[in-house]
């Protein structure tokens, strides 16, 4: 995506076009899965004097829009992406956080029809799977990873 199809979206979403919104949405799509941390920096290359906040909220008004998707695998921090409305999945590295899209199952859906729905009409399952990346699992360290 450019930056015309981005501000297409931030209007299409009732959002004002703003140089941090731009700056953000850049930096979610050069780095998918990035931490607030990381997309911070990377705006700060294109607008040094951007504050924390301004960034924090600017992802919870992506977020809130539905124009980004926050995730949040167990220990680890919130994470931003692009790719939304899809229901895909993610798989996390147990040594050094690295997050990947897995697209979902098709055919037989293990472990996606829930055994007793307790009466809630469900219409997605969110799933992430966890491991080592081939660069951990050849590591000698990566081989010794906590759960």
């Amino acid at each position: 995506m450019d930056d015309v199809e981005f501000e297409h979206l931030l209007r299409s979403a009732e959002l004002r076009v703003t140089r941090p919104r731009l700056a953000v949405l850049r930096a979610v799509r050069r780095q998918p899965h990035a931490d607030t941390g990381s997309l911070l920096a990377a705006v700060r290359t294109e607008e040094p004097t951007v504050s924390h906040q301004a960034v924090y909220d600017v992802l919870g008004a992506l977020t809130d829009s539905g124009l980004v998707r926050r995730i949040q695998p167990a220990g680890s921090v919130a994470r931003y992406e692009l790719r939304v409305g899809d229901n895909h999945h993610h798989v996390v590295c147990r040594t050094c956080g690295v997050v990947a899209d897995v697209d979902c199952a098709i055919g037989v859906r293990p472990c996606l029809d829930a055994s007793d729905t307790h009466g809630f009409v469900i219409d997605e399952a969110e799933v992430t799977y966890w491991g080592l990346c081939p660069a951990c699992s050849t590591s000698p360290t990566g081989a010794t990873a906590a759960p």
